[in-house]
């Protein structure tokens, strides 16, 4: 791969410092939107079944669409590539909210899902670049800013729900700024393009079977986030008695433990290496596990839901660095490890519930647990091409 614009590659602190505020901008568009699927289920007048049905679209976009993200970016070079795709995705947060009804909600949802997977895969792959030049760890710390957005949307949705603004002014004003947050920070990014003498990949790339292993490991860490953030105030509610906010308060300590073990990934990749770092992550992940599913009081179990975020933040982050790193195309990795993981968000809530059906919560969150050990076993495949200390 070549770069376009040497300034921007002799200033890879810069592109850092842009591509994280890419990866927040995304971050706060998942948030934002997030908080008001309840007004436009309630808007159209949909119930929990044709809910499902329409949230499973998003999913159903990405893993269809991320295959393409690097053709987009062999045509038009990186730069060009996430300022039009995390573009588009800003601007496509404002039509669910639009939709007359469930058909059309179900196909802009697929055409959310389908910009946000491109643009994620195309962030991810410029972390991976922008980590060599840097020599040094950073992916940990990207996504600890897609955290931080995440958490910036959702508290934005939850002020404007609380007033009871409308969702159509309140998504279409965040897709007016947060496109032009994103068009600015991308302007900073490196400009990646192929050499002339390099094919072309494949219209539709399928994932090397090295980016399946690692996925799978990815998708015990996503299950586990996605059944925490949905399942863990249920879980207090109904199993611990818990008042709705002391249950809330479980969810918060999980997404802000998640944030911040993010934050202070890199280091300890850099110190420890990537196998060792997830190792102890799984560790702490299946000792929070145990404090949620042992018969202890509410405390015990937010501090069990906390340690569960930290100790599972740095798997995507480092799956995703990993996949990067397995074969000649980094977006053609990248795309096949965020299918696999952008599944396991997708599965995780509704496995979590059908489980709690069949035997109880407590059940539900023992398979979480045992996933996260799985962790400690599977690390060994995110282990990078030279670490010696490992």
């Amino acid at each position: 791969m070549t770069t376009s614009d040497a300034p921007a590659d002799r200033r890879p602190r810069r592109a850092r410092a842009a591509l994280a505020a890419a990866f927040a901008v995304h971050g706060a568009v998942t948030g934002g939107f997030a908080t008001r699927i309840p007004w436009i289920s309630g808007h159209l007048g949909i119930g929990p079944g044709q809910l499902g049905i329409a949230l499973a679209f998003p999913a159903i976009g990405a893993a269809c669409a991320m295959p393409l993200a690097g053709r987009v970016g062999h045509r038009y070079g990186s730069r060009a590539a996430l300022r039009g795709l995390l573009a588009l995705y800003c601007l496509s947060v404002a039509l669910p909210a639009l939709s007359p009804g469930l058909v059309a909600l179900c196909g802009v949802l697929f055409v959310y899902g389908a910009t946000a997977g491109m643009a994620d895969v195309t962030m991810n792959a410029l972390g991976v670049e922008t980590e060599e030049r840097l020599g040094r760890s950073v992916m940990s710390g990207l996504h600890g800013m897609w955290s931080v957005g995440t958490l910036a949307g959702s508290a934005a949705g939850t002020v404007a729900a609380h007033t009871g603004l409308d969702a159509r002014p309140h998504l279409g004003g965040a897709a007016a700024v947060l496109t032009v947050l994103g068009w600015l920070a991308c302007h900073w990014v490196l400009d990646l393009r192929t050499a002339p003498e390099e094919h072309p990949p494949p219209r539709f790339a399928l994932p090397p079977r090295a980016a399946l292993v690692i996925g799978a490991v990815g998708f015990c860490a996503v299950f586990a986030e996605a059944a925490s953030l949905d399942w863990s105030a249920v879980h207090l509610r109904d199993v611990l008695g818990s008042g709705p906010g002391v249950a809330a308060a479980a969810t918060t300590a999980f997404s802000c433990a998640m944030a911040a073990a993010r934050f202070g990934g890199d280091p300890a990749i850099e110190r420890f290496g990537p196998v060792r770092t997830v190792r102890a992550g799984g560790a702490v992940a299946a000792a929070g596990g145990l404090l949620v599913v042992l018969p202890t009081g509410p405390p015990q179990a937010i501090a069990g839901f906390a340690l569960l975020g930290a100790g599972i933040a740095v798997v995507v982050p480092l799956a995703f660095a990993a996949a990067g790193r397995s074969g000649p195309e980094p977006s053609q990795a990248i795309a096949g490890v965020a299918t696999i993981t952008y599944t396991s968000g997708l599965v995780a809530p509704a496995a979590i519930g059908r489980i709690a059906d069949a035997s109880s919560l407590v059940v539900s969150f023992g398979v979480v647990t045992a996933l996260t050990v799985g962790l400690v076993a599977g690390a060994g495949i995110l282990r990078a091409p030279a670490a010696a200390r490992e």
